[in-house]
């Protein structure tokens, strides 16, 4: 039987539209955590009988953070048989250091420590363990689950930074109406007016009034 083509999951995570699936397929690198070297050998496996050969697998006695960033994934698969508290501490604190989507894999769990795991940013956290059939759909749902959540993280940011300058903008147009007597838009004219002259952003040079401001003070 012909193996499947590892496009679906690189485009789930490029991007890819349809004319770059057919002229430009990419291949996805999967990092590998297992406890046991033998479910690392089957998972590995399954993931080449699904089209997806790039593969690495990490050592979990040995650094995680260091060895994932050396292997440059763009995506991780954990499993776990029976972990311990300490030991999914351990790789939530992984997952908190890593930009990457992270599916984990664990035999059993409770309410709380699904919850760390998504407090810790695992995109897809399966209980009831690892079947060969299912590696693949749940990898493209934790890269998927990645790129929204990283969307949001982009838009609230963008959002944050907007009202900053906004507020910033705001202040220096209210030192400008006191400083120079001028009218809220007459204000706003000088500030923009600047900006161009000196291929600043506006936000920059009201920056720029608000700390000179702050350290003059009244002075005369």
């Amino acid at each position: 039987m012909a193996r499947a083509s590892p496009v679906d999951v690189s485009c789930a995570f490029h991007g890819c539209n349809k004319a770059a699936r057919r002229d430009t397929p990419r291949v996805v690198r999967i990092a590998i955590i297992d406890t046991s070297t033998t479910r690392a050998a089957i998972i590995s496996e399954g993931l080449r009988d699904a089209g997806l050969a790039d593969l690495v697998v990490i050592d979990p006695a040995g650094p995680l953070v260091a060895q994932v960033e050396a292997s440059a994934p763009e995506v991780v698969l954990i499993n776990l048989e029976n972990p311990s508290r300490d030991l999914l501490e351990d790789f939530f604190a992984m997952s908190r250091a890593l930009a990457r989507p992270i599916a984990m894999f664990v035999d059993q769990s409770d309410a709380q420590t699904t919850m760390a795991a998504v407090d810790a940013g695992v995109s897809a956290y399966v209980v009831d363990g690892l079947a060969r059939q299912r590696i693949k759909p749940v990898l493209d749902l934790a890269i998927r689950r990645f790129q929204a959540f990283s969307r949001l993280q982009t838009e609230l940011a963008e959002a944050k930074s907007a009202l900053a300058d906004r507020q910033t903008i705001d202040r220096a147009k209210a030192i400008l109406m006191k400083r120079r007597g001028l009218d809220e838009p007459a204000a706003y004219a000088l500030l923009r007016g600047h900006a161009m002259k000196s291929n600043r952003r506006i936000a920059e040079v009201a920056e720029a009034i608000v700390t000179s401001e702050a350290l003059m003070g009244d002075l005369p």
